[in-house]
């Protein structure tokens, strides 16, 4: 578990992200870290070994990821990545967050919930004009 309060105070100053989209609230530019909007997160366990936090964060930097896309149910995760990322010394990408697509039934589509994917829609015959149709019909 990872100490918010304890690891900020190791730093000379807050580190800050740069959000290319709009977070939830509507932020966009610079916007300096607020990790503890998610408490003193869990880092590893002995039945997981790695939590997402961590994965994410060292995979988009081993993978040298530049600009990160996701939804806004992710915004305040993206508090903690970086300052993992500044902890572990490793690079900090650009953020995009979007609004969520949802279902009919309002919940969102996601690979997790077994949502299909565009690729399914694709094999369905359906084409990109009307993917993109359904998808704007479907921001919440």
């Amino acid at each position: 578990r990872i100490d918010v309060a304890r690891a900020l105070a190791t730093l000379e100053a807050r580190p800050e992200f740069y959000e290319s989209g709009a977070g939830p609230d509507g932020h966009q530019g610079q916007i300096a870290i607020r990790p503890e909007l998610l408490g003193d997160v869990v880092l590893a366990r002995r039945d997981i070994g790695t939590s997402y936090h961590l994965a994410v964060t060292v995979d988009d930097a081993a993978q040298g990821i530049s600009l990160v896309t996701r939804g806004h149910d992710l915004f305040h995760a993206t508090h903690m990545h970086v300052l993992l990322q500044t902890l572990l010394g490793l690079p900090t990408p650009d953020y995009g967050h979007h609004r969520l697509v949802r279902d009919a039934a309002g919940r969102r589509l996601a690979k997790r919930d077994a949502a299909l994917s565009l690729r399914e829609l694709r094999a369905r015959g359906i084409t990109p004009a009307a993917v993109r149709e359904m998808a704007l019909q479907r921001v919440a």
